[in-house]
Parts: C-alpha cells; sequence; structure tokens
C-alpha cells in the first residue's frame, strides 16, 4: 500500500480506538512496536482526538472557570506535543530520503510531508465526527442533508490530500522536490522567550 493508505488505516484505528471509551482520560495503548512510524502515526492520531474532544468540552458555556483554566492549560501543552511530534514524523522522513540527491531543479515544498499527514489526521476525525452528525437520530432532514453535503467534501478532501502526499514522498525520492524542517520554535511556552515568563521568574538571558 502507499503510505497515505497506510497512515488512513492507523489514523482510523486510532480514532475507532478512542472512542470505545470516548473520555480524554482514557491511557492510550498503542498497539504498534515502538519507534515505528505507525507507532508515532497512531500517537498523531490520538493526541488529536483528545484535544478534539477537548476543545469541545472548554466550550461549554457553563463551565467553572477554574476547569476551563486548567483544561486551556491541557490544550497548549497537547499543542506542543503535537508539534513535537509532527517533527518527529519528519525526521523520519529526513532519514527516508537522507540518500536522495535532489536534482539540480529540484524545488521545495509549501509545507513538509509531516505537516501534510498532520492534515489527514484532522481530516480522519473529521470524517468520523461529521459521519454521526448526518445520522443523528434527534435532527431534523436539513442537518442531515447539510451534514451529509459537508461529509462528501471531506471525503473528497482526503481523496486529493492522500494523493498530493503519495505524489510529494513520490517526488522526493526520485529528486525532484527536496526538504527541509523548520522548528517551530514557539515562544509562547519558553521561559526564555515569553516576557510574562521571565519578568514574573527573573530569568537572565545569557
Amino acid at each position: 500500500m502507499s503510505f497515505s493508505a497506510d497512515s488512513l488505516a492507523v489514523f482510523e484505528k486510532a480514532t475507532a480506538d478512542y472512542h470505545i471509551s470516548d473520555n480524554v482520560d482514557t491511557p492510550i495503548a498503542n498497539p504498534y512496536p515502538k519507534g515505528s512510524i505507525s507507532y508515532f502515526l497512531y500517537l498523531k492520531n490520538w493526541i488529536d482526538a483528545v484535544q478534539w474532544h477537548l476543545e469541545d468540552i472548554i466550550r461549554d458555556p457553563n463551565i467553572d472557570p477554574v476547569e476551563a483554566l486548567a483544561l486551556k492549560r491541557r490544550i497548549d501543552k497537547s499543542n506542543q506535543d503535537r508539534t513535537d511530534l509532527v517533527e518527529q514524523i519528519d525526521s523520519y522522513f529526513l532519514d527516508r530520503f537522507k540518500g536522495v540527491s535532489p536534482a539540480s531543479d529540484a524545488t521545495i515544498n509549501t509545507e513538509s510531508p509531516a505537516w501534510a499527514v498532520d492534515r489527514l489526521s484532522i481530516l480522519v476525525l473529521k470524517i468520523y465526527h461529521m459521519s454521526i452528525e448526518a445520522a443523528r437520530a434527534d435532527s431534523d432532514d436539513t442537518h442531515k442533508t447539510r451534514c451529509r453535503n459537508k461529509l462528501n467534501v471531506l471525503l473528497e478532501q482526503k481523496e486529493d490530500l492522500a494523493q498530493a502526499i503519495d505524489m510529494l514522498l513520490d517526488d522526493m525520492e526520485h529528486g525532484r522536490k527536496y526538504m527541509k524542517v523548520y522548528r517551530q520554535m514557539k515562544m509562547y511556552n519558553d521561559p526564555l522567550l515569553n516576557p510574562v515568563l521571565y519578568a514574573q521568574n527573573g530569568a537572565v538571558v545569557k
């Protein structure tokens, strides 16, 4: 199978596994060998699934403010974990193509392979939840029709993105494209770069 097909199979399994309990505190039981690309893809989608539901919970208009703050910080950590994992997946691609010599006219893609794979993971979750909305027993026909139309668009996006990922990887394998990994360098989590944090901690930049 192609890389995108393998990824979709892992993402769909992770999404299904998460929704067995459908609880953001469920411990992950990753079925793939630790360190394998499938292991990281499964972990990626699990993080996305948990964050999806954290984002739902925090939008409860009646949520306790203290709980909301704790959730916001949990979402911030999840975003950082997600970013770190995407960069780790990109390291896999860098190693995979390290022996390829780019052609003289090779070009760089607008995004790295792992960030495209990140979007594919999110699409799997969107499709899962839109499928539920399109068949909700307590909704009217207008809602179901609207959701079915959205679902069809999401399914088309999934096919297009999967094809684009495989084409990008083929281009990289044959030297038509090359990749770079630009670390995200998020500043708000860094006590030496966030002025609110370093003002409170008295951090000295050396």
